[in-house]
């Protein structure tokens, strides 16, 4: 799966906040959360999850009293701020009322207490994520309007908030902090960022920020709305990834503190930094990037990275684009309308299996999406370069490596060179007996392969260098199956390459 379930989203925001505790109404196994996030985030403290297991014995006697007493419990010994309740998609098959839960445990807590309002059939991770965050901050917004302590002004200076960077986000604690020093430059205050580290009583300051800032379309635009709506508060959502995106960004941030009263001008910042901070102006114009120039690449990801990652590929670096693709299915419109301009082709599915066989119908010469698409390049002898979640640990670097601001485009310059496969190295390889040199061939893309190698064609092959090798292999195998073949020996190989020319 692309994208995880629901509760997995609402306790990624949960779990972001400070002192925000989440009970989790599941049965035994739906509760890897706390182990997934310890391991990826590296985190030092205790995760703030606790599982309410639904066994035989709940079954028999209703959840009510156990998640209730979980809740009380929880409030006594951690005296949170919240304790957010989520089913999970299995635990909503009781359909017990959840309302009445949270309204029978806020009785006898001190703090406040949530129930996830998520139709956990319906939605996923993200948009799970999205609706939990604005519904925190509706929450606390509401509740402070009521007891009048809603601030009245803006602050003096031009301020952010910046929404949408929570745990487990693809490289979001990097980003973070570019952007941090992004506004810093531009002069611009930090209000605050959530949901990541943030108190839920802060959230009152909301609407003292003049502007929004919504770097992630998937967590942050429905809060982005919610305020503008109440609040008059506008956003931006430009993501800032790449040269000319990251320009317009800050164009339109120009634009909205201009319009509210201000008189700033960005453009000798955009000018200094496109051509002394950001690499990625000069290096598109080096030897380096020209050998790249008409080298054919595909795209796949969230909407967010990878419509970004099209358009840097395609203007920015002169890469064909030979397909985009994205999961957030829910969103398609949008990524269509990014996107439609540079690629061949346009492919919304979260079908794994899908997007494996769409990359090797049109063999790319680099992949750019997610780790899935690294495991099928790895199948393909096809380089990836990971830019979007589904992610890994190698995704959670300790070092700084962000996506976003004119150091995020140095990394993506970085990434986008090192994917592709680099001059003599493939020959340097077979001279040295590097890895391109190793037996295990797979079977092709699809793991309903019947076809298998022999001994003496499987050496023949590894005799191919190793740049047209999964050519080679892929064609060869077409070649077997239109004759009802179930092995490839020298000699099928060598006929297939005499037919076809492989």
């Amino acid at each position: 799966m692309y994208t995880g379930p629901a509760h997995i989203g609402t306790l990624r925001v949960a779990s972001s906040f400070k002192n925000v505790h989440a009970i989790m109404h599941a049965p035994l196994g739906d509760d890897y959360f706390n182990v997934m996030r310890s391991m990826l985030e590296r985190e030092r403290n205790f995760t703030p999850v606790t599982a309410s297991i639904v066994d035989r014995h709940v079954l028999a006697q209703g959840s009510q009293e156990k998640v209730v007493d979980n809740i009380t419990r929880k409030d006594q010994e951690l005296t949170p701020d919240l304790i957010v309740l989520t089913p999970t998609c299995t635990s909503s098959i009781l359909q017990e009322d959840l309302h009445n839960f949270v309204e029978r445990a806020q009785m006898d807590c001190q703090g406040d207490i949530l129930l996830a309002d998520v139709n956990h059939y319906r939605v996923n991770e993200l948009q799970a994520g999205d609706r939990t965050l604005e519904q925190i901050v509706r929450f606390y917004l509401q509740k402070s309007q009521k007891k009048g302590e809603l601030p009245q002004e803006k602050t003096p200076n031009p301020s952010v908030n910046i929404i949408g960077i929570s745990t487990l986000g693809f490289h979001n604690q990097h980003d973070c902090k570019e952007l941090k020093k992004l506004m810093g430059d531009l002069g611009i205050q930090i209000n605050l960022v959530i949901p990541e580290g943030a108190s839920v009583h802060e959230l009152k300051n909301l609407p003292q920020a003049w502007f929004n800032l919504i770097p992630y379309r998937e967590i942050g635009l429905m809060t982005a709305n919610y305020l503008e709506a109440e609040f008059g508060i506008p956003y931006v959502d430009i993501t800032p990834m790449g040269v000319v995106n990251t320009a317009n960004c800050i164009n339109r941030i120009q634009q909205v503190i201009n319009r509210l009263g201000g008189n700033v001008d960005y453009q000798e910042f955009i000018e200094e930094q496109t051509l002394y901070i950001s690499q990625a102006a000069w290096f598109s114009r080096s030897i380096d990037c020209q050998n790249l120039t008409g080298k054919k690449a595909v795209v796949f990801g969230d909407n967010t990275h990878a419509a970004a990652m099209t358009k840097i590929l395609a203007r920015e670096m002169g890469i064909h684009v030979v397909w985009a693709g994205t999961y957030c299915k829910h969103d398609s419109e949008w990524f269509r309308e990014q996107v439609s301009n540079y690629c061949d082709e346009i492919i919304v599915t979260d079908d794994h299996t899908e997007i494996g066989n769409a990359i090797a119908r049109v063999e790319p010469s680099a992949i750019f999406g997610t780790q899935m698409e690294r495991h099928v390049g790895k199948r393909l002898n096809i380089p990836c370069g990971v830019i979007a979640a589904p992610v890994h640990i190698q995704d959670f670097p300790v070092g700084y490596k962000p996506f976003m601001g004119y150091e995020g485009t140095n990394q993506l310059v970085d990434l986008v060179y090192n994917s592709f496969t680099l001059g003599m190295e493939d020959h340097l390889l077979e001279i040295f007996g590097g890895h391109d040199t190793k037996e295990v061939i797979t079977k092709g893309i699809s793991a309903t392969s019947d076809l298998n190698w022999t001994k003496d064609g499987l050496a023949e092959l590894n005799k191919i260098p190793g740049f047209v090798r999964g050519k080679v292999k892929r064609n060869t195998e077409k070649f077997a199956r239109e004759r009802g073949l179930k092995e490839i020996n020298l000699e099928v190989l060598y006929a297939a390459k005499e037919t076809v020319g492989v």
